[in-house]
């Protein structure tokens, strides 16, 4: 059976949407949860056939009722927890959006004190580097990096070449968000380490064009190959992704959406359907289709992780 984990921070999410014609008056609250690394795992272990994989979700939370409950539906969704550490006295990062009246979207974090800022303390990570020997796939994002302070980011660095020496493989999607650095030359030279320790390498061209100045799909490739990953995705929003692996390149076109209703999680979802099709003996062109049916669907429907 596959072992995989996932690596990263899942916040409380709230969802506030404006009284229209009513300024400055908000809405009712909806409260869930959400991240990256968090969606992509869900979706994975949706997309594996029955009995072919268990898949982990790997954080650190608080001892909170919100913790709590955020738990419970990870292991709802089939989520391995195990690897979940409580930290008393912690809470999880929370952000709110605001939809305004024209359903324009912002983002208000507070992740300054999160629990998942500690996961690689030196204890913990040692202690991962032995749970997690062994395993067939660590998946983890430039969110997952930007989240950690310098010597947290060195022990993920010696986590991750500690695995693949071991046979694990590594899946990284780079989503650069410019608030979780100090500048882009940080975020730059984490992502190049992480990138040169990476089988997979699953980036959006917006996010490489903002980080890296890549002009094009195709040099995004390059650059990656250039850094070591043999295997590369290059996802282009509602364009045709770039598939680049073993001197060859190839286009694949997802399902055409003509009024998406949330974007969020998009290309989350696109990692975890490509991921699992690839672990269970698909063609990069067919994983690719299936991440693309997937993110179809999740992107017609309100929310990042859309009902089972």
């Amino acid at each position: 059976m596959l072992r995989i984990a996932s690596l990263g921070e899942c916040m409380i999410e709230f969802s506030e949407r404006a009284t229209q014609g009513v300024a400055g008056k908000a809405g009712a609250m909806h409260r869930t949860f959400g991240g990256d690394s968090l969606n992509t795992a869900v979706y994975l272990a949706r997309s594996l056939p029955a009995g072919t994989g268990e898949v982990h979700y790997v954080t650190a939370l608080g001892d909170d009722p919100f913790s709590t409950e955020m738990i419970a539906a990870w292991q709802s969704e089939g989520l391995k927890t195990d690897m979940v550490a409580r930290l008393p006295g912690k809470l999880p990062g929370l952000y709110v959006i605001r939809t305004d009246a024209e359903g324009e979207r912002t983002f208000h974090y507070w992740r300054s004190a999160a629990a998942a800022r500690d996961l690689l303390q030196t204890d913990s990570a040692a202690r991962l580097a032995e749970t997690l020997t062994g395993f067939d796939l660590i998946y983890l994002s430039g969110i997952t990096l930007g989240i950690l302070d310098d010597a947290s980011r060195e022990r993920l660095y010696e986590l991750l070449q500690g695995l693949r020496k071991g046979g694990s493989r590594i899946a990284f999607d780079t989503n650069y968000r410019p608030r979780l650095w100090n500048d882009r030359t940080e975020a730059q030279d984490a992502v190049r380490r992480t990138v040169s320790l990476a089988d997979i390498a699953l980036p959006t061209h917006e996010d490489e064009a903002a980080l890296f100045d890549d002009t094009s799909p195709k040099a995004t490739a390059a650059r990656l190959h250039g850094l070591g990953v043999s295997e590369v995705v290059v996802k282009c929003g509602g364009a045709p992704c770039l598939i680049s692996l073993k001197g060859e390149q190839s286009r694949v076109a997802g399902e055409t959406v003509a009024r998406p209703v949330d974007t969020t999680a998009a290309g989350d979802s696109f990692n975890g359907g490509y991921l699992a099709h690839r672990l269970t003996g698909a063609s990069p062109q067919e994983a690719a289709q299936a991440g693309h049916r997937l993110a179809a669907r999740v992107i017609q429907t309100k929310g990042a992780i859309i009902p089972a």
